[in-house]
């Protein structure tokens, strides 16, 4: 028996007069370069208006299709994409004859191709995680730069709009809160990341502690890989984004599945103050809690590189520690062992069989 479920509404609007939509559109045009095609301008401004207004968040659709809760509903075809992808990633994945594939993320926002003019400490110690881990046969590295968010026009990774709070369901895997083309949130990163989380044996994430977090890069990765612990695989399910029918499937009895589960970790914090600890806690925190296998006690470490030295020198203090460049490589190879240890076949997980009385 499940309960009365209620959706609580009542915030402001954050709907936009048409004098107010056509004032942030232009801002994207503010070169006087465009000035020679104003009036080509007001012409896409009108239709951008009207898919706006009709709220046309995802213009091409089809039908789900055979497999999905209601075949006949339809779902975006920029969702069936990364759908479709994901689902090739996973068949990779489990092909046992495949190379051991791990996605190596650097987590800082900062960039000598940007506005810091300098690369950072996190994409050096980066490079020597790849070299590690390439160093060994059937190894491949999947490269993941985070500070292309700052530096690659067009690329963008979307805020989560926390669906799972309202309900497990109707957080859907992979997420289905973009591409949003009336709202010109579009071009969303996650379509492409998704598949390459789920392609990967292993995962090792590098990053510097900022203001006592990750960088905001960052967080917008892990905060979008909600979906990927207890996601909704099936949209029809809930017929799109319906709050009601996602709360009555969750209360009915919903299973929570790990998407991710089973894939090994690393993880390598510095900062050059405080708050290397805590980071490095959330980060593990975060991996264990999707069920993911953690690399062994030099698989996650945190480090401070020019404690209290001047930003300046941050470099000429990570040149000088060799100590910690070499805990960068032993958590690449203890990355590497427990991927070969899990694709043997051996579980490193003794509390496999337990049964949580708390899903989520």
């Amino acid at each position: 028996m499940t309960e009365t479920v209620r959706v609580v509404k009542g915030m402001e609007s954050a709907r936009l007069t048409r004098e107010q939509f056509e004032r942030r559109f232009r801002e994207r045009f503010r070169d006087p370069a465009f000035d020679a095609v104003d009036d080509a301008l007001d012409a896409v401004i009108g239709v951008a208006w009207q898919a706006y207004e009709a709220q046309r968040k995802s213009p091409r659709q089809r039908a789900a299709g055979a497999g999905y809760a209601d075949p006949t509903y339809e779902l975006s075809v920029d969702w069936l994409a990364t759908r479709a992808a994901i689902e090739a990633a996973r068949i990779g994945h489990d092909d046992p004859s495949a190379p051991s594939r791990v996605l190596l993320i650097n987590g800082s926002a900062r960039t000598d191709q940007s506005c810091p003019g300098e690369m950072s400490k996190s994409y050096r110690l980066s490079r020597l995680a790849e070299n590690a881990i390439s160093a060994n046969p059937r190894f491949e590295v999947d490269f993941l730069d985070l500070s292309r968010l700052v530096s690659e026009h067009g690329r963008v990774i979307y805020p989560c709009k926390s669906c799972v709070s309202t309900a497990q369901p109707l957080c859907h895997w992979p997420c289905s809160c973009y591409p949003n083309h009336s709202l010109g949130q579009t071009q969303d990163w996650m379509n492409e990341l998704y598949p390459r989380w789920v392609a990967a044996h292993g995962v090792m994430i590098v990053t510097p502690v900022n203001w006592y977090h990750v960088p905001s890069v960052l967080k917008l990765m892990i905060d979008r890989l909600v979906c990927a612990d207890g996601g909704n695989p099936d949209p029809t399910s809930t017929h799109g984004k319906d709050a009601a029918q996602a709360k009555e499937l969750e209360l009915a009895g919903w299973p929570y599945p790990k998407h991710l589960q089973g894939r090994a970790y690393s993880v390598v914090v510095h900062g050059d103050v405080s708050g290397t600890d805590e980071v490095r806690r959330a980060l593990c925190d975060w991996l264990d809690w999707m069920q993911l296998v953690r690399a062994g006690a030099s698989g996650a470490i945190d480090r401070y590189i020019g404690y209290y030295e001047p930003y300046a020198l941050s470099h000429d203090a990570l040149d000088r520690d060799e100590a910690v460049q070499e805990e960068t490589r032993n958590a690449a190879r203890s990355l590497v062992e427990t991927i070969q240890r899990i694709r043997r076949g051996e579980d490193l997980r003794p509390d496999k069989e337990l049964v949580p009385p708390r899903k989520k």
